[in-house]
């Protein structure tokens, strides 16, 4: 294996040096090219005469002008339900067998349709990210040890003529031949739909495997591997996988489980974040010096960016229609943008629902600011998940503990707003020191909070729960593994059943 390890090194490092990374605006125009070319003879692609905007001398433009906007709720109304029923070369080419179910974070659930051609496109990008890893200095024998890919059951749903499940069980289900000697739990165990009994199996045959890498939501990956030391009576994960050199993260910020994680280790692990939605493969870490994500550019998804201002969305979160839309080439560093993506999926124009920060526009590298509907701003707090991400990493450090979870929602408390929050973490906190805390630090960080706690937002309280508790509500609502997430702000009604669930554990 170390042979073949060193094989594979030398041929990455190879095709890496002839490949090199694409001219972002060139690959952008390039894909929405081939998207246009491809999907022309759709019924999407003759109403809004694609075969025009491919003529036309700009055709970028032409396309913005042709086509509007869509959330998932329009375009499933206008277009996608007829895959549902069985239509054929709707928003692209030939019919449909695979649906990417969403835990529903910007709606209440999504079914996204996922090509031939999409998963083409995610394998390509999962190439993309291993032969990123020639720039993290690692040693020959990583590229043959296995790796751990932790995501939703591969046993997919029946749903008449299609088949239903995460973007991760889905892709999992399709890995190529040649990688399943390298990929574990394998096919067995990762068809196990219950996730207590799937985290039981991998406990158990944990011992039989050389695990090079791990990828999945922090979240879940950290409960995984204690249960893995637990079963086994080990004292961290290196006991079980001495090999364990790389750990994947994806969807959400690492940094605050950074340090729980690694308590569970007994060498020092290299991080390498990425951005897998059920939409499509769009980002990843290419350099160890960095935390940003590199957009990827060339690969079946062409990008557009809303500045996310308030002349820009309406009151129910969505892009206007005549809002002010940017291609790659037209960013600015530092500004928070919606994002929009076309894609061989068959999404046009598409808000995908997350908004994105570039930290190097030469090099398109980007870090997730937050969701469109996650934002706090209901009485003009406009908090995104970022600056509460930023604030909570410092009282976590001021105060010594460890918030491994957290949600927000703005309540009313009688005639008036306050915002209120729950942290999830297993150390002893002051509430009253931690929520001063916390409150001085959004209003240095966001003018519009400050204004918010001069005028509507007329407080802020905080309640400290054992971080299981925010699991064991997952699992309540089915929500458990793969790509779910805890959603850092909730709606108000939501955030009463929250509370409620709260309170039958405590």
């Amino acid at each position: 294996m170390a042979i073949i390890g060193e094989i594979i090194k030398r041929t990455i490092d190879v095709t890496g040096y002839i490949s090199g990374d694409p001219q972002p605006a060139k690959a952008q125009r390039r894909v929405l090219l081939e998207l246009l070319e491809k999907a022309k003879h759709t019924a999407f692609g003759k109403n809004y005469h694609f075969e025009a905007v491919l003529a036309d001398a700009d055709p970028v433009q032409s396309f913005q002008r042709a086509v509007p906007i869509y959330d998932y709720d329009k375009l499933y109304a206008e277009w996608w339900h007829y895959l549902h029923k069985g239509h054929q070369n709707v928003t692209w080419p030939g019919g449909q067998r695979y649906f990417a179910l969403s835990s529903g974070t910007t709606t209440n659930s999504k079914a996204i349709p996922v090509t031939n051609d999409m998963l083409d496109a995610i394998k390509r990008s999962g190439i993309q990210q291993i032969m990123s890893l020639r720039n993290f200095d690692l040693p020959g024998d990583f590229f043959g040890k296995q790796i751990m890919m932790l995501g939703s059951s591969t046993a997919l749903t029946a749903n008449g003529e299609f088949l239903e499940g995460e973007i991760s069980g889905i892709s999992a289900a399709n890995i190529p031949f040649w990688f399943r000697r390298y990929y574990k739990p394998g096919a067995r165990i990762a068809a196990t739909r219950n996730w207590d009994e799937r985290v039981r199996k991998i406990a158990k045959y944990a011992p039989k495997w050389d695990i090079g890498s791990m990828t999945g939501i922090p979240s879940w990956s950290e409960l995984l591997l204690k249960e893995i030391i637990r079963y086994n009576k080990a004292n961290t994960i290196h006991d079980i996988w001495p090999n364990l050199q790389v750990y994947t993260s994806g969807g959400v910020a690492f940094e605050p489980y950074k340090k729980s994680f690694e308590s569970l280790l007994g060498k020092p692990l290299t991080y390498i974040d990425t951005y897998l939605a059920s939409e499509g493969y769009l980002a990843t870490q290419k350099r160890p010096d960095t935390q940003s994500m590199a957009l990827i550019v060339d690969n079946g998804v062409f990008f557009e960016f809303v500045p996310f201002v308030e002349d820009n969305m309406d009151e129910y979160g969505r892009v206007r229609q005549d809002a002010e839309v940017l291609t790659i080439g037209e960013v600015q560093p530092h500004v928070q943008y919606v994002l929009l993506i076309s894609t061989v999926a068959g999404a046009w124009r598409y808000m995908i629902g997350d908004t994105v920060m570039f930290t190097d526009v030469e090099r398109a590298e980007i870090i997730i600011t937050g969701r469109t509907k996650h934002f706090l701003n209901v009485v003009g707090e406009q908090l995104s998940v970022h600056q509460m991400n930023t604030a909570i990493k410092k009282l976590a450090e001021r105060f010594g503990v460890e918030v491994l979870e957290f949600t927000v929602a703005a309540v009313r408390d009688g005639a008036d707003y306050i915002n209120k929050w729950y942290l999830g973490t297993e150390g002893a906190l002051d509430t009253a020191d931690a929520v001063s805390f916390l409150d001085r630090e959004l209003e240095a960080s966001n003018k519009n909070y400050r204004v918010a706690r001069n005028k509507a937002l007329k407080d802020v309280k905080m309640e400290v729960i054992p971080v299981d508790y925010f699991y064991q509500w997952s699992k309540t609502t089915k929500k458990m593994g793969g790509q779910t997430k805890i959603p850092r702000v909730m709606k108000a009604e939501d955030f009463e059943e929250f509370e409620a669930f709260v309170k039958t554990l405590g």
